[in-house]
């Protein structure tokens, strides 16, 4: 896995060829137990540097699209699994915990429920107030420049834009953790206010 912008982050990460870009997933680690994001398929050599770190007590997935290799990490570590409330019935798996909007997740964690995505009830994370974590909706295919999800595929750009500006007006993020794409490790609410704007 690699280490992020704090030394209690660590991502990793799998390309797709269909889009030129990484999916991502995340990892916070914490005494009290490690939180996992949106977890891809582990190769051996992240599986055993997850253990020496401890594991995984939740996995958090942003959306029922998100699901990825959830099922195989809550069995590999005993982990809790926690999703967005509103995709209770389209999760294909079922969740511990389902979280609605500004539930907190573990202390420090926080769920923000976005509106009009590809799913109903897709969440992004705010992590201390100063890191931003999201799963499809917020992305980012080139370096230094966040985009939308295709409006194609959005449900409501109406939904959308209050969602963004809702996130733009976090003027404390420093930096945005995409799902899909290239993170984002400064100047994170210019970023997401730039993107408001569009």
């Amino acid at each position: 896995m690699k280490r992020l912008h704090r030394k209690d982050l660590y991502a990793w990460s799998v390309f797709t060829e269909r889009l030129d870009i990484d999916f991502n997933a995340f990892a916070w680690i914490r005494e009290a137990g490690n939180v996992i994001v949106d977890p891809l398929p582990l190769t051996p050599h992240d599986r055993e540097h997850l253990q020496k770190l401890g594991g995984a007590a939740w996995i958090v997935i942003t959306n029922s699209d998100h699901v990825r290799a959830a099922k195989e990490m809550k069995e590999a570590f005993g982990a809790k699994i926690a999703g967005p409330a509103a995709e209770r019935e389209t999760m294909a798996l079922a969740c511990d915990r389902y979280l609605s909007d500004n539930d907190e997740i573990v202390p420090g964690l926080t769920a923000i429920e976005l509106h009009g995505s590809k799913t109903p009830g897709e969440l992004a994370l705010v992590l201390e107030e100063t890191t931003l974590i999201c799963g499809d909706l917020v992305r980012a295919h080139r370096a230094d420049s966040l985009m939308l999800l295709s409006k194609e595929v959005q449900k409501n750009p109406e939904k959308v834009a209050a969602s963004v500006r809702r996130l733009a007006a976090m003027d404390r993020i420093e930096a945005v953790l995409v799902g899909d794409g290239f993170c984002a490790y400064r100047d994170g609410h210019a970023m997401l206010a730039e993107l408001a704007t569009h």
